[in-house]
């Protein structure tokens, strides 16, 4: 459990710092910008290159996509209906609909599950959670991003996407192996994206202003912790009928909390920042507690 412990105290030193006057006030930005420019593709060059292609796992695949359609429905619905202002309305969507499933799930797979659920956990955040980020993620993102955004800008913001890039050169690069020297790279660029994440999420959070927004974050988390996972379970092992480890792994993905990564393109992009970060920090202990649950309940099947 070394990662979970290192999210806790990157958040709790971006807090620290902010608090006592160690960085500048707008440190946050600097730090932004490298992860999405230089540590999420780094990522994903090196995680997608490794990816084998299994058609028995498709309905995991699928998971993150399907709860990413539902938020952006859900949440464009209560956005008109409470006529919120469009950066919150996004925040909630995109937040709502990306999950974890990467520096929290694995580790929690290996806790809850082992090492034979890994595989699965894997494949999710690498076909799945990634790949949306990146395709329809940003898509969402630039329509819900600050000023009048043209379909032209939305296009190049889009192909300029260093993580699109990024995933676009990994599947080019699927047949070609990567030299020792590049995987180690690009595993050590890549593995500063959680610190870092979460310092600039640390340096974000502030928890005073919980009062004047329980209610979104109410809604967000909801959806991410409850309701996502609910809506898997009735679809796949209700309707469909699916069973078995490889499901109980997918429903458990479903089930974490705010992607990291995902959080910070979004807030690069002019989104709620402040609701953003409170759903990433308070989702990430929130979700300590009600994983447990789920497993449990997952067991049941």
């Amino acid at each position: 459990m070394d990662n979970i412990t290192m999210l806790f105290l990157c958040l709790a030193l971006g807090m620290a710092l902010r608090k006592l006057g160690q960085v500048p006030e707008n440190a946050h930005v600097t730090i932004n910008a490298f992860i999405v420019k230089i540590a999420l593709p780094a990522l994903i060059l090196q995680q997608i290159h490794n990816v084998k292609l299994d058609l028995t796992v498709i309905y995991a695949v699928l998971m993150p996509w399907l709860l990413f359609a539902a938020s952006a429905a859900i949440f464009w619905v209560i956005g008109r209906r409470l006529n919120l202002p469009r950066k919150t309305t996004g925040a909630l969507a995109v937040v709502g609909g990306l999950g974890n499933t990467s520096f929290v799930g694995l580790p929690m797979i290996e806790a809850f599950y082992g090492a034979n659920g890994m595989p699965t956990g894997i494949l999710i955040d690498q076909l799945g959670t990634y790949l949306v980020l990146s395709t329809v993620g940003i898509v969402l993102i630039c329509l819900y991003s600050e000023g009048a955004v043209t379909r032209s800008e939305i296009v190049k913001r889009i192909v300029t996407f260093p993580p699109l890039i990024a995933l676009v050169v990994a599947v080019a690069l699927l047949p070609v192996p990567y030299l020792p020297v590049l995987s180690s790279v690009l595993a050590r660029l890549g593995g500063t994206l959680a610190p870092l994440a979460l310092v600039s999420v640390g340096l974000q959070l502030h928890p005073g202003e919980l009062a004047g927004r329980r209610n979104l974050l109410a809604m967000g988390l909801g959806y991410k912790l409850i309701v996502a996972p609910l809506l898997i379970l009735v679809l796949y092992a209700g309707l469909i009928g699916l069973r078995g480890r490889t499901t109980e792994v997918t429903l458990f993905e479903a089930a974490m909390p705010p992607q990291i990564g995902g959080s910070i393109v979004a807030i690069q992009y002019g989104l709620d920042a402040r609701l953003i970060s409170l759903m990433v920090g308070i989702g990430t202990v929130a979700a300590f507690l009600t994983l447990p649950v789920w497993w449990r309940a997952f067991e049941f099947l």
